[in-house]
């Protein structure tokens, strides 16, 4: 396992329950929602930190997903509450990349673990920023800051 992989303290937990429209006819998550549990945890967090994902859209910053992967390691199912925690990892370059422990609230077991990669795209060119606009960069260095505390 990689250092960056390592749940740290300062990782930001999102609170969500299971609602029916999040399972499958058997009553577990599907596996999709766990995508879209990431991303409203990823926007959180960020938030949390007072960067509005609304205003990087603005600045014509896109952050497309380049990869995702998960791991499933035991289910989740209806009625269960869940954290989503997560946190990015600093890199060379202009990739992002966040890390996701998804755990059962109750019993704090690891019941999902990814990682997603986004690249910034410029909307307006369509091309992938080469260096990212202020306060773009500023805001996730600070964020980077913050989560190495």
């Amino acid at each position: 396992m990689e250092k960056s992989e390592i749940l740290p303290e300062a990782a930001f937990a999102y609170r969500i329950r299971v609602q029916p429209h999040h399972t499958d006819y058997a009553g577990v998550v599907w596996h999709g929602t766990y995508v879209a549990w990431m991303e409203e945890a990823r926007v959180e967090c960020l938030q949390s930190h007072g960067i509005d994902f609304a205003k990087w859209v603005e600045y014509d910053v896109d952050l497309p997903v380049i990869d995702l992967s998960l791991q499933y390691r035991q289910p989740l199912t209806l009625g269960m509450e869940a954290l989503i925690k997560t946190w990015p990892v600093p890199q060379r370059g202009i990739r992002i990349i966040w890390h996701y422990d998804i755990q059962n609230k109750a019993t704090q077991e690891t019941c999902v673990t990814g990682k997603v990669t986004l690249v910034p795209v410029d909307r307006q060119q369509g091309k992938v920023w080469r260096q990212l606009p202020e306060p773009v960069r500023s805001e996730l260095a600070q964020l980077y800051a913050s989560q190495l505390r």
